[in-house]
């Protein structure tokens, strides 16, 4: 998965398809990709602004009187015009940006207990399933990061160390077979090498969680 992070990242945008959005007093959000989209905005899909602005009938969008783009984002974006681009840091609007985006992420590791579910139901009886074997979420989750397609929506600073993240899948198949495949290969050697997991020794939950990943 490839890291989106607010802090480093600047969203570029086409000034006029910005300006047209504005002025079709339409509910609409620009993407980390600097694009336009209207809602209701599609699954995956990462946004770093959303409104629907009602511009007076009297005033033409920007004509004297008229509240500036700048204005329309608000101070909690840094917003430079630069001919027919508008260049955007989005990470000061954080906080509204995790309200925004949770209900199309795949996972949210945005705060202190860390990622506790997945949104998809078969990553969430893998995750569940592996729990008995003491395999976290924290786990799956790097194993996703690694080597699965997707973004990261997030806020990470090195000093003083600072995360917290969105994950966004690009494909729920691929991550559902990654992930089975390593809890599957994982919780084997355990029943092989480990006296504690031996099949016979195990638990009845631990016996469901083996036969889940095709073990028993």
């Amino acid at each position: 998965m490839k890291k989106f992070n607010l802090f480093n990242e600047i969203i570029v945008i086409d000034k006029q398809a910005l300006l047209n959005a504005i002025n079709s007093q339409k509910e609409f959000a620009v993407t980390d990709e600097g694009k336009i989209v209207y809602t209701p905005v599609a699954e995956k899909t990462i946004i770093i602004f959303q409104t629907k602005h009602t511009a007076q009938k009297t005033n033409a969008l920007l004509q004297q009187g008229s509240p500036t783009l700048a204005e329309i984002f608000g101070d909690k974006y840094q917003l430079v015009e630069d001919g027919d681009r508008v260049l955007i840091k989005a990470f000061g609007n954080w906080q509204e940006l995790i309200r925004l985006n949770t209900p199309r992420a795949s996972y949210d590791d945005t705060t202190g207990d860390g990622v506790g579910e997945f949104a998809d139901s078969d990553l969430e009886d893998i995750g569940w399933h592996a729990t008995e074997f003491d395999i976290s979420y924290r786990e799956l989750v790097e194993v996703l990061e690694n080597q699965c397609n997707g973004k990261l929506l997030c806020i990470e600073q090195a000093d003083p160390y600072q995360f917290s993240g969105l994950g966004f899948l690009e494909d729920e198949k691929e991550a559902q077979k990654t992930l089975f495949h390593y809890c599957q290969e994982k919780i084997k050697k355990m029943m092989q090498e480990d006296p504690l997991y031996a099949e016979e020794k195990l638990s009845n939950d631990e016996r469901e969680a083996a036969e889940f990943f095709q073990l028993c």
